[in-house]
C-alpha cells in the first residue's frame, strides 16, 4: 500500500477550479520509522475515510443514472488514446476525469474531442481517491442533467499498485495492459488484476513486433482472478473496439 508514499488523502489541498492540485507534504514521504501495527491502523483509517467519499460519489452516479468507469494501468499503456477513440464512437452523454501527477496534457487531448474533462493533479500522490473525484464531480455540475444516463470515465494516475486499493464510487474497474509491457504483469501486480472487472490488452497492432503471448497473459490473469473478463484491441486500427463498445453499452443499460 501507499500509506507512507505521500498520498494521505487528509493532507491534500483542494482547488475547486477545473484544474485540481493535490500535493502531499514532504514529511509524509517514506516514513520508515512507522511500526507495523501503527501502519496498519493508518491504512485502515485512510481506506475507511476514502470509502465514505466513494459511497457519496456512488450515490450521485446512481441518482443521475451514470455509469462510472475507473481506468487504471501503468504509464503509457494507451488509456488516453483509447478514451479519445471511444468518445468519438460512443453515442452517450460523456465526461472525463483525468488524473495525473502533473500537467493537463491528457485533459487537453480529451477536450479536443468536444467532451468535458476535469483535470486532477496529484503532485506526489500515486492514485486518485474518493475525495478528489467528489470535487471533480462538483466541477462537472451533474445537477444540470447534461450527463444523465451517460458515462463518466475516470482515468487514474499511471500506476499498477495503489489505484487498486481505492474505491472511487465507480461501477467497474478496468485495467489496461499494453503488449509492450510484458505478459507476466498479472502475476507481478496481482492486486490490480484481482480488483479489476475487465482487462483490456491494448496496442494489439504491435503484436507482430513484440514478444507478448496473449494466451499466456490471459492465463496469468485468470489465475489471479478467474472472474476477470478480457478484451484485446487496438485503438489505432479499430481491432476489438466493437467488443469494448458493446461492453460499455451492456453495463450502461444494466
Amino acid at each position: 500500500m501507499c500509506l507512507t508514499c505521500g498520498c494521505n488523502p487528509h493532507t491534500h489541498d483542494h482547488d475547486h477550479d477545473h484544474h485540481h492540485t493535490h500535493e502531499a507534504p514532504l514529511g509524509a514521504v517514506h516514513e520508515h520509522g512507522v511500526d507495523k501495527t501503527r501502519a496498519i491502523k493508518i491504512e485502515e483509517d485512510i481506506l475507511a475515510a476514502n470509502n465514505r467519499y466513494a459511497e457519496a460519489n456512488r450515490a450521485l452516479f446512481a441518482k443521475h443514472k451514470i455509469l462510472a468507469l475507473n481506468l487504471m494501468s501503468s504509464p503509457g499503456s494507451g488509456k488516453t488514446t483509447l478514451l479519445a477513440r471511444t468518445l468519438a464512437d460512443l453515442r452517450f452523454p460523456t465526461a472525463v476525469i483525468e488524473g495525473d501527477q502533473q500537467t493537463d496534457i491528457d485533459a487537453a487531448r480529451i477536450r479536443e474531442t468536444g467532451v468535458t474533462a476535469v483535470q486532477i493533479n496529484t503532485g506526489r500522490g500515486c492514485h486518485l481517491d474518493g475525495h478528489m473525484v467528489g470535487h471533480a464531480l462538483q466541477d462537472l455540475k451533474l445537477e444540470s442533467g447534461a450527463i444523465d444516463g451517460g458515462v463518466v470515465f475516470i482515468e487514474n494516475v499511471g500506476n499498477l499498485v495503489c489505484p487498486a486499493a481505492f474505491d472511487l464510487g465507480e461501477a467497474a474497474k478496468v485495467v489496461l495492459l499494453s503488449v509492450t509491457e510484458g505478459d507476466d504483469k498479472p502475476l507481478k501486480y496481482p492486486d490490480m488484476f484481482l480488483a479489476a472487472d475487465l482487462l483490456i490488452i491494448t496496442k494489439a497492432d504491435l503484436l507482430p513486433h513484440v514478444p507478448f503471448d496473449v494466451k499466456l497473459c490471459l492465463a496469468h490473469a485468470q489465475q489471479t482472478n478467474p472472474k476477470l473478463a478480457a478484451i484485446t484491441l487496438s485503438a489505432a486500427t479499430g481491432e476489438g473496439m466493437d467488443q469494448w463498445m458493446g461492453w460499455i453499452k451492456a453495463h450502461a443499460s444494466s
